[in-house]
């Protein structure tokens, strides 16, 4: 009877090695791949079965047994096979058609050559982990693996005969356990195996920037269903890694020439490389001058993006970015994260906040990580941490996809709840009630998200500085740095020249605001003094935002709820909509005023609330306090500049109106308590009376009004008076003592002096200050031109 030959592709992917115990930390998969061939052959030898090896290797199915019968075909001690390979081969496959997975077991070795004579395939479940192991005992397992080990006997042992050939020397059938039906054999680890057109699917689709899970959908729908496709989501995401690790090789050399090229042109210039355990390059960050120079200007808050994939390795890109006071992307420094683990994002943070010289930003925002989440924590501790609301929206996207075509309405409910609630009890409110509303309360995406609302969620941040000019709207600050140049196809080859061409283009749109700023007035429309102020001071792009706060102010109403004594609280809202009212609370003393919309804290800029209060309380300019240099045209300056004590008018102003608020503010009290009866009403009459006589006397010490008989003689009036005074007096008296009048009238004149001499320092004191901002604006000035010079060259090349 003709016998039938089986071949056996023994495929470990792509030359791996082994994976021998199932409990590892990293899974390789192994499989094996089956093809029965039909062909014609003779045997002297029909009493028993003999195989050989994948290549080239044939099993000789005994006599009595057909094709069909290959599916009842299982081991028996005496069988033969041409090595040990086709032995392994032979058992998985039946593992595979039982449903158990195999691994390899003990072995034993030739004393004369140290040859293996002897090997031991088992099933997977055979034996007990050992929970005691020295491994286990010298560190912390941060993530204890489930138990699979039961003690299962089933086992094929095969020993090496002297002919050469392996002959099967014990056999155990039964398991202790139940075995894996047919549809869940895929999932097994000796039956998984990544054939050779999946893995050139694999590729195309990584060079296209799909992930694991996208790329298992695709084959999944290919194939027919995930048990045809012949290995998981972990394999697939092995593989790419192993594939980007192997392609990184060459490439990354790259990297590190152009960053000590770098380093040695501009010592300033800072990089870092981390390294594995075996030497090999994990991390990099670098960070040029430029980067650490502006982290000093606008490093009160940061932005880590790691949504970036900026090459055919699917390599992460991630830079740190902030916003000038333009309202620009500013880069401080990026990164290539190879192992995006809790250590690798730890040691990227500890090396940024090192080449920054230590000082953390007050704020950081960054995506919807519990691992990045984690590092933050540990280097950062002080810091406001954010998710990015943008990421988590488009993730939204994904995840929330069925439930918006569904509901057309629940989109726009979710964006409403989370941008446009007031306060923390408002977004409660109307989160608990769009999540009954539409029995969501067990999602399991929107549940992880509530959880960390107060790091996303606006209502809950609105007290940290982040630089943005609205709550609702994206700034430009938030989108990436390096948007329109770096994207998916682009490999490391390519990379750092489309970067220095992101570096030059966000350099030229800021030497654009800088120049528009210094030589073109923006277009005032109010007559208010602090919109003149504020055009004078803060660049172009950020007055223009504070004039829409400023303006917004004439359709605003304040009037006052409560008086402390110290504090004053003013209910703010439109004309007509009491019901979405905003309260200021107003320190007259301190100049001080905090709104309910917590928009200066998040800002920078006062909002148009406290501005109507300041407009009811006749607070003419800015106070300082409320200028932000960050935003202002001389945030580079290195000369600290009091610009609101560089115009007098201005200075004059304000000092002129906190004298006046807080006199009114002591005067309604006293005109409330006096009123209440006719004694007290006489008491305050007097009071006021008094009052009023002392204020005169000082202001005719001072020399600046004097009453007399209803008139207003003015301070050169006064002089010429007193001169003529004191000529007659000198006539008359020569030789004599001076009389008391005429030493009072002595040190009146030399308070006089006194007075005019101290405002010519402050004169004085102006034209320097003037001079110093001159000299600033030179500077800058120069440099602008200096950066056209440079762009200009460049392009000439």
């Amino acid at each position: 009877m003709d016998n039938e030959v089986l071949e056996f592709d023994i495929g470990l992917e792509g030359g791996e090695g082994e994976c021998e115990d199932d409990e590892g930390d990293i899974e390789h998969p192994m499989a094996m791949a089956m093809a029965i061939e039909e062909d014609e052959l003779a045997d002297a030898d029909r009493g028993r079965g003999t195989a050989t090896s994948g290549s080239g290797g044939e099993i000789y199915v005994p006599e009595g047994f057909g094709a069909g019968d290959l599916l009842d075909l299982e081991p028996y001690e005496g069988m033969e096979f041409e090595s040990e390979e086709a032995a392994k081969a032979f058992y998985n496959s039946y593992a595979r058609r039982v449903g158990f997975s195999t691994r390899v077991s003990s072995s034993r070795r030739s004393r004369r050559d140290g040859a293996i004579i002897q090997r031991q395939f088992v099933c997977a479940k055979e034996g007990f982990r050992n929970l005691n192991e020295k491994r286990t005992k010298d560190r912390e397992i941060k993530r204890p693996r489930t138990i699979t080990r039961v003690g299962c006997k089933a086992a094929l042992s095969v020993k090496m005969h002297d002919s050469g050939k392996w002959i099967v020397s014990g056999f155990v059938r039964e398991h202790n356990h139940e075995l894996v039906p047919p549809d869940q054999v895929h999932c097994l680890r000796s039956h998984r195996q990544i054939s050779g057109a999946a893995k050139t699917l694999i590729d195309t689709l990584q060079a296209a920037g799909m992930g694991p899970r996208r790329i298992m959908s695709a084959l999944i729908k290919e194939c027919g269903g995930i048990s045809k496709v012949g290995f998981t989501e972990v394999d697939c995401r092995n593989y790419m890694r192993n594939n980007r690790q192997r392609s990184l090789e060459g490439d990354i050399q790259l990297v590190l020439d152009y960053l000590r090229q770098m380093h040695a042109e501009n010592p300033c210039f800072f990089y870092a490389v981390q390294s594995d355990e075996d030497q090999s390059m994990s991390n990099v960050f670098w960070a040029d001058p430029k980067a650490r120079l502006n982290y000093t200007f606008f490093g009160d808050t940061v932005t880590f993006d790691t949504t970036y994939r900026s090459n055919r390795y699917r390599l992460p890109f991630a830079p740190f970015t902030g916003v000038n006071h333009h309202g620009q992307p500013v880069l401080f420094g990026c990164a290539f994260l190879i192992n995006e683990s809790e250590a690798s994002f730890v040691w990227l943070f500890k090396t940024w906040l090192m080449a920054m010289s230590g000082r953390p930003p007050l704020s950081i925002t960054t995506d919807h990580d519990s691992v990045i989440r984690s590092a933050v924590l540990q280097v950062f501790p002080e810091t406001r941490h954010r998710f990015c609301k943008w990421h988590i929206f488009k993730k939204c996207q994904e995840k929330l996809s069925h439930i918006f075509l569904k509901y057309p309405n629940f989109e726009v409910e979710f964006h409403r709840c989370v941008n446009l609630t007031e306060s923390i009890e408002e977004f409660e409110s109307c989160w608990s009630t769009l999540i009954d509303r539409y029995d969501l309360r067990d999602h399991e995406w929107l549940q992880a998200i509530y959880s960390a609302c107060k790091q996303w969620v606006p209502v809950y941040l609105r007290d940290t500085f982040f630089a943005e000019m609205s709550i609702t709207q994206r700034s430009d600050g938030m989108n990436s740095y390096f948007d329109g140049y770096v994207n998916a196809s682009t490999n490391l080859n390519q990379f750092f020249k489309l970067y220095e061409k992101a570096l030059d283009s966000r350099n030229e749109k800021e030497v654009r605001a800088d120049y528009d700023t210094m030589n073109s007035s923006p277009v005032l429309k109010t007559p208010s003094p602090m919109e003149k102020q504020a055009s004078e001071l803060y660049t172009r792009k950020i007055f223009m935002r504070f004039q829409e706060e400023l303006v917004g102010t004439l359709t605003f109403m304040a009037s006052k709820t409560e008086d402390d004594g110290e504090v004053v609280t003013y209910h703010v809202a439109k004309f007509g909509e009491d019901h979405k009212a905003y309260y200021v609370k107003f320190n007259v003393l301190e100049m001080k005023a905090s709104c309910s919309c917590q928009m200066f804290e998040f800002s920078g800029l006062v909002c148009r609330h406290v501005l109507a209060v300041f407009r009811v309380t006749n607070v003419l300019t800015l106070p300082a306090h409320y200028i932000l240099k960050r935003w202002t045209r001389n945030a580079k300056s290195s000369v600290t500049l009091e610009e609101h004590s560089c115009d007098i008018y201005s200075y004059y102003l304000e000092s002129h109106t906190v004298r006046y608020n807080t006199l009114r503010h002591v005067a309604f009290k006293f005109v409330d308590e006096g009123a209440k009866s006719p004694e007290t009403y006489d008491v305050a009459m007097g009071a006021l009376q008094e009052a009023t006589k002392r204020v005169v006397q000082v202001m005719q010490s001072e020399g600046r009004i004097l009453i007399n008989n209803g008139k207003v003689r003015s301070h050169l009036q006064i002089d010429e008076s007193h001169t003529n005074s004191r000529s007659g007096h000198e006539e008359g008296n020569l030789g004599q003592h001076m009389s008391e009048d005429d030493m009072d009238k002595s040190i009146r004149e030399l308070m006089n002096e006194l007075e005019f001499a101290n405002r010519k320092c402050e004169i004085y004191r102006s034209n320097l200050l003037s001079v110093l901002k001159a000299v600033e604006d030179h500077k800058l000035e120069l440099s602008i031109k200096v950066e056209n010079i440079k762009i200009s060259i460049k392009d000439g090349l």
